[in-house]
């Protein structure tokens, strides 16, 4: 049977995990999609790299949940015993994290593309463009906050 330590262990690692992923995949599309405008203007490689680094935040998240479940669960000096039930709750808080991160990431990903190839066109909207990618990013930091909230209150 899991023990609560290795369930809450579980979330920490599909926090990072999941969340790392997404943003892995999105920053790689964003930098294929800003290779080809560079390699055409390289006057605008300052611009396309804040779109590309947008969608790495949610890996950033990620592993923020998954540091403070470790730091809940006392990893750093001699881990405390919790129950298979607050393991699972562990578990389960790490999920909004982990999921809307990675597929928040990628949806970022598309859309920040996509202002690159408006920045290709019109430098002056680089504004627009970012806006856009930072619509999809609130559903991101919303799913950071479900999970916080969830981890820091479970009594452990």
């Amino acid at each position: 049977m899991l023990t609560g330590q290795l369930l809450a262990l579980i979330g920490a690692g599909l926090a990072v995990f999941l969340a790392g992923i997404g943003s892995a995949i999105g920053v790689g599309i964003v930098g294929q999609a800003g290779a080809g405008v560079v390699s055409e203007d390289s006057d605008k490689f300052s611009q396309v790299l804040v779109l590309q680094a947008l969608p790495g935040t949610q890996g950033i998240y990620g592993f923020l949940i998954g540091f403070i479940i470790l730091l809940r669960l006392n990893i750093f000096g001699g881990m405390v015993n919790i129950t298979p039930a607050t393991g699972w709750l562990f578990l389960v808080g790490s999920l909004p994290v982990a999921i809307v991160g990675l597929i928040s990431a990628i949806m970022q990903a598309r859309t920040a593309a996509s202002g690159v190839a408006l920045v290709a066109k019109k430098p002056e909207e680089l504004g627009k463009a970012i806006t856009f990618a930072v619509i999809v990013e609130t559903y991101a930091v919303l799913a950071l906050l479900a999970s916080f909230l969830i981890i820091w209150f479970i009594p452990a």
